[in-house]
């Protein structure tokens, strides 16, 4: 059996689970690509699957192969792809019901990865399509059964840990779509964030955000609990909180006279062909916080888990 190296837990834990290992070559389906791993995106979903907190939405068959964002060079098409060719540079964010891209190889649905951009390299390819599809599903346009908070221009949106993965994606679709911005982040990511686009910068360390800002048509919850029960009181009458962290509250947007909105993100092709152009043409950037050999995934996943990190971190399977 042809095998190669990834990244896999065997139980549920913290960092101590990730195995560096041998591991099968997977399968290619008839409707799959083989896609030769150059890089692999680390988001907090990975961690929060590895620790078990997923469980009852995802139920794997143990050992699993973490990791739902990848860039890399297809290596071999399965008998009813059509359009994927053998040697395309593709980018995308795979089936998270099925083993991931912390590996050498990844099999994944072909119509799960789009043309790589020209402006970026594998490394800053991995950093795309999972954060930047949650940013544009939940701003835009969501994929059933979820809803997004179709964003217009010359409406205000406030977007919560605005530095993070999704966040930085977030602040530069939204200025792109012609919102006026209000990021909210720590002191050091002011003048990072009023660069990318942030028209407004609220520092949550000096003063809550509800006694700075106030009638804002839409807010984005990246960072869930105490934030976004507080969340309501910003918006105005029908406006949209949407969340990527966890369901809002419908009795509480009844009583606001707005909208709850929660987005899990999904594979989609055509926003990321959208998202492909967009970034060729200079208008959007992934943020690249720190790469890691795989062999080094459970210290991504502690600099992860810990939060505060500002953009995207990625693994590079290969050793060279």
């Amino acid at each position: 059996m042809d095998t190669m190296k990834a990244i896999r837990i065997h139980e549920y834990g913290g960092p101590e689970v990730l195995r560096y290992e041998e591991a099968p070559i997977p399968e290619v389906r008839a409707e799959d690509v083989l896609v030769q791993v150059q890089a692999a995106g680390v988001n907090p979903v990975d961690w929060k699957i590895r620790q078990g907190y997923l469980t009852q939405r995802l139920q794997y068959e143990l050992p699993v192969t973490l990791g739902w964002d990848v860039a890399g060079v297809v290596a071999r098409v399965g008998s009813e792809v059509s359009g994927v060719n053998v040697g395309d540079a593709v980018y995308g964010r795979p089936d998270i019901s099925r083993n991931g891209a912390y590996a050498e190889f990844i099999s994944v649905r072909a119509q799960e990865v789009a043309p790589r951009p020209r402006m970026l390299d594998p490394i800053g390819a991995a950093a795309v399509p999972l954060a930047c599809l949650t940013a544009w599903q939940a701003l835009f346009e969501a994929v059933a059964p979820y809803s997004s908070a179709h964003l217009e221009r010359g409406q205000t949106i406030l977007i919560h840990g605005a530095a993070g993965g999704v966040g930085t994606f977030a602040v530069q679709l939204a200025k792109w779509r012609g919102a006026r911005v209000i990021a909210t982040g720590s002191a050091r990511n002011g003048e990072f964030l009023h660069a990318l686009g942030a028209d407004v910068f609220v520092d949550y360390n000096v003063r809550p955000f509800e006694k700075v800002v106030s009638g804002v048509d839409v807010v984005l919850d990246t960072v869930g609990g105490d934030t976004q029960n507080r969340s309501w009181q910003i918006l105005r009458p029908n406006g949209v909180l949407v969340s990527i962290v966890a369901p809002p509250s419908l009795e509480a947007a009844r009583q606001r006279g707005c909208r709850a909105a929660y987005v899990f993100v999904q594979p989609n092709r055509r926003q990321l062909e959208e998202i492909t152009g967009l970034i060729d043409s200079r208008r959007l950037r992934p943020i690249l916080a720190e790469s890691f050999r795989l062999r080094e995934a459970r210290r991504a996943h502690e600099l992860s888990q810990a939060g505060h990190v500002r953009g995207k971190i990625v693994l590079i399977p290969h050793e060279g």
